[in-house]
């Protein structure tokens, strides 16, 4: 039985790469474009270089992976998903402008909430209250731009380094990167350099909700 248990592989050389293609599909690129997006070579994650002129397998290294999952912003409890059961099915969820959300949309837990809420099917961020935001303007530019469709997924932990949704006590609804969260404060840096980074009391802040996936 030890013998059986020692020679069981984990992970096996597929799984790996259809998770890595299962990443890019769910960021909205092919492997090549997920590749120049974590900063690598174009052709890192192409198929053609899966496998060596030998037959030997060649696996992704851990620093690409590192690289490819910062790339689209997601957790290794997310790229485990996307090894262990398969993509992401399709979810309908309310789709709302970004420069809308500040008006009575959400109650006070931070759900969609009231009228004016369209409808969009996206991949499935397994959250039944999860919800779809539309960017409008540059002002979150280079990380997303006009048009794009952001997935907010309020049943999602949040930790240091996650972008995500907040509204304030005074109903300032904002897209940040979370730098550093104290029982008193949130640290939050601006997606545009052009903007200033923010700080505020945990107590001004009635909600906040991790970006799970993002239309790029």
């Amino acid at each position: 039985m030890a013998r059986q248990a020692k020679a069981q592989r984990i992970l096996t050389h597929t799984q790996i790469w259809t998770a890595l293609d299962r990443l890019a599909e769910r960021a909205g690129m092919s492997p090549s474009g997920l590749a120049k997006r974590a900063g690598l070579d174009p052709t890192t994650f192409n198929k053609s270089k899966r496998i060596a002129a030998d037959g030997r397998e060649r696996w992704p290294s851990t620093e690409s992976v590192s690289k490819a999952l910062a790339a689209t912003n997601s957790s290794i409890e997310t790229f485990m998903q996307l090894i262990g059961d398969g993509a992401r099915g399709q979810q309908s969820v309310p789709l709302l402008a970004l420069a809308q959300a500040g008006g009575g949309h959400f109650d006070d837990s931070g759900f969609p909430a009231g009228k004016g809420w369209d409808e969009v099917a996206l991949p499935s961020a397994g959250d039944e209250h999860a919800y779809a935001l539309e960017i409008s303007g540059d002002a979150m530019k280079p990380t997303y731009r006009d048009g794009d469709i952001i997935v907010v997924s309020p049943g999602t932990p949040i930790r240091r380094g996650d972008r995500v949704v907040l509204k304030t006590s005074d109903g300032e609804v904002m897209v940040k990167e979370l730098k550093r969260r104290t029982t008193k404060t949130l640290e939050l840096q601006s997606l545009n350099p052009a903007h200033a980074d923010r700080t505020l009391d945990a107590e001004k802040v009635a909600w906040i909700a991790r970006i799970v996936w993002a239309s790029q």
